[in-house]
C-alpha cells in the first residue's frame, strides 16, 4: 500500500526556530556533529514563494543536519508572511513539518487538495520545488513535498 503520497519514507523533519546559529550550535554539540554552514533561501525572484495563493517576499536562514536517513532543518523565518512566520508565532519553536520526496508535485498537491488539504505555502529551491500542505488537523505536523530536478 503506497498511501496518498507514493511513499512513506520520512526525508526531513523540519523544525523552527528563533535564532538558528544558537540551535544549530547545541544541536551539534549535542550530536557531535560538525556545525553546519547556515543557508539563506533564495531571494522572491528565484524562489517564487507564494503564500496561501499569494506571493510572498518571505526568506528564511537554514541549517540542514544529515542523520542517517533523515536530515534535520533547522529554519529561522524572516518577518515576511510565510508559514514558518505564522506557524512560530503561533506555536513557538519546535516541529513544522514531516518532508517526503514526491514524483508529479501538481498531481500530488491537486490530489491533497481533494481529500481536504490545502496547499499553504509553495516554492522553488536551487534543484527543485517544495509545497507546504496543511495536514496539521489530521496529523499534527504540516506535510512537505519534495520535488527534486532529474539528474
Amino acid at each position: 500500500m503506497t498511501g496518498l503520497l507514493g511513499n512513506h519514507f520520512v526525508t526531513q523533519i523540519g523544525i523552527l526556530v528563533n535564532d538558528v546559529e544558537k540551535v544549530s550550535a547545541a544541536y551539534a554539540a549535542f550530536f557531535g556533529l560538525e556545525q553546519p554552514e547556515i543557508i539563506v533561501t533564495d531571494t522572491a525572484d528565484l524562489a517564487q514563494t507564494r503564500y496561501n495563493g499569494e506571493g510572498t517576499e518571505a526568506r528564511a536562514k537554514l541549517a540542514f543536519f544529515d542523520m542517517g536517513s533523515v536530515q534535520l532543518e533547522l529554519i529561522e523565518p524572516d518577518h515576511q508572511p510565510s508559514t514558518w512566520r505564522d506557524y512560530l508565532n503561533e506555536h513557538g519553536e519546535g516541529p513544522h513539518h514531516i518532508a517526503f520526496v514526491i514524483e508529479g508535485m501538481q498531481d500530488k498537491i491537486m490530489l491533497l487538495e481533494g481529500k481536504g488539504f490545502a496547499l499553504q505555502q509553495k516554492g522553488e529551491y536551487t534543484g527543485g520545488r517544495y509545497a507546504y500542505m496543511d495536514t496539521f488537523k489530521e496529523l499534527k505536523v504540516l506535510v512537505e513535498l519534495l520535488e527534486n530536478d532529474k539528474r
